[in-house]
């Protein structure tokens, strides 16, 4: 299968500071950029508040040789921000994410982020797809990608079959996708993997949870639907939200039509949360995200 062609940036590398605000961040990490031979192409800032509130910058700039250099480098950016109450992180910006993909029966969020793959849209390779059903096996193994079944466990303990994900997962992905994966994840898995884990839910969450949500929507007689994306956290579907979007529908829109301008939506949100994320333009910031 030939390579997708990703968009990738060889000598590029993208800095991302936070913390406390003051006064000369942005002066201190320019001259260390110009210092070290960088050209700064691309720079995003957020203060919530310039007396000591809470600051945000992303920055990605060109630097010729960057991948030999980079230890050097990061240590020029220690020294710099070494006066700084700040935390930072410097990724380079032609290496792609490798992103895992979880997913069961539903399969239009799984297929659309293989086929955005396979276009070069999004900057990551996929090294695995698990799903608790083998019904998206073939369609997964036609586009090139390793499927694994991890059937889940009768009873509410998980462990045995997030023990054999977390086998599968570990030090294999930078993070994972649940592309409609309908199974909850425990709090030990998510410190076992120790990699970001993005969802994607239906908008009615808390409002119509369990079976049919569309069903139930209907009979609501809503007017919008929509879909969120977030981070995984212990709390069920409280995490930081990474992108949200909304379709305005009517009376007339049967439940089934309601469904499939949902997974639309959902198809939607959740691949610019993956390729938010792939490029490093979301901050965590406790229960809420900053996304350049």
């Amino acid at each position: 299968m030939t390579a997708p062609a990703m968009h990738l940036n060889p000598d590029h590398a993208c800095l991302i500071v936070h913390g406390s605000d003051k006064p000369g961040i942005v002066a201190a990490v320019s001259a260390m950029i110009t210092r070290i031979g960088g050209n700064i192409v691309a720079f995003d800032q957020y203060s919530d508040d310039p007396t000591g509130g809470a600051y945000f910058q992303r920055v990605v700039f060109h630097r010729p040789g960057f991948a030999a250099d980079r230890p050097q480098i990061e240590d020029e950016l220690a020294r710099t921000l070494a006066g700084f109450d700040l935390e930072w992180s410097l990724t380079d910006q032609s290496v792609p994410k490798r992103m895992a993909i979880l997913a069961s029966k539903q399969d239009h969020c799984l297929l659309d982020l293989l086929w955005r793959h396979r276009r070069g849209d999004l900057p990551v390779t996929v090294p695995m797809v698990i799903s608790n059903h083998t019904t998206s096996a073939e369609d997964v193994r036609s586009f090139g990608v390793p499927f694994f079944h991890v059937p889940s466990v009768p009873g509410p303990d998980k462990s045995a079959s997030e023990a054999k994900i977390v086998e599968l997962l570990k030090g294999n992905v930078d993070f994972v996708v649940l592309a409609r994966y309908m199974q909850i994840l425990s709090g030990d898995f998510l410190a076992q993997v120790g990699v970001p884990v993005i969802n994607i839910h239906h908008s009615f969450l808390p409002a119509f949870i369990g079976a049919e949500p569309y069903k139930k929507a209907k009979e609501r007689g809503v007017k919008l639907i929509g879909a969120t994306s977030h981070y995984v956290t212990d709390d069920l579907d409280e995490g930081p939200i990474i992108e949200q979007d909304t379709v305005r529908v009517t009376h007339a829109d049967s439940s089934a039509e309601l469904a499939r301008r949902g997974a639309d939506v959902e198809r939607q949100v959740l691949s610019r949360a993956v390729l938010w994320h792939a490029q490093d333009r979301v901050i965590r910031h406790g229960n809420h995200t900053i996304v350049f």
